[in-house]
């Protein structure tokens, strides 16, 4: 009876602790990390330079946020990588002599997954527009 006694005592004094850390580790995430549903707006952006320079930006954009690069296809202007388990492609078309737009899109149309690779991606080519390649 006693140790029945104890356990129920230590069921109610431990279970509320670990339940209040599984909630604040919820809260913690980042929301970048966390899958979530992507418009097919959300991963398309303009910039101001040429698509060859949009090119090398998004392949310096992918390196240095340590995804992995499947395949690369400069004619085209289209590079395959692997993030989180799942496969994107990114492809960069010319607009005109001075703007190129790119897309980050998912290989398996699902547009459910974490938004930080593409704003991720994005905000590396705003930071290094200006860079010399």
């Amino acid at each position: 009876m006693k140790k029945l006694l104890i356990f129920i005592c230590l069921s109610i004094l431990i279970l509320p602790k670990s339940f209040a850390n599984d909630v604040t580790q919820i809260q913690r995430a980042n929301p970048l990390t966390v899958s979530q549903s992507i418009s097919f707006e959300d991963c398309t952006k303009i910039f101001n330079i040429n698509q060859e320079k949009l090119f090398y930006l998004t392949l310096a954009s992918i390196s240095a946020n340590r995804f992995n690069i499947d395949e690369i296809q400069s004619n085209n202007g289209y590079i395959i990588f692997s993030a989180n388990r799942n496969k994107y492609l990114a492809s960069i078309a010319k607009i005109d002599k001075t703007n190129a737009i790119l897309k980050i899109t998912p290989c398996n149309n699902i547009y459910n997954f974490p938004p930080g690779v593409i704003t991720n991606t994005f905000k590396y080519i705003d930071l290094n527009l200006m860079a010399k390649i």
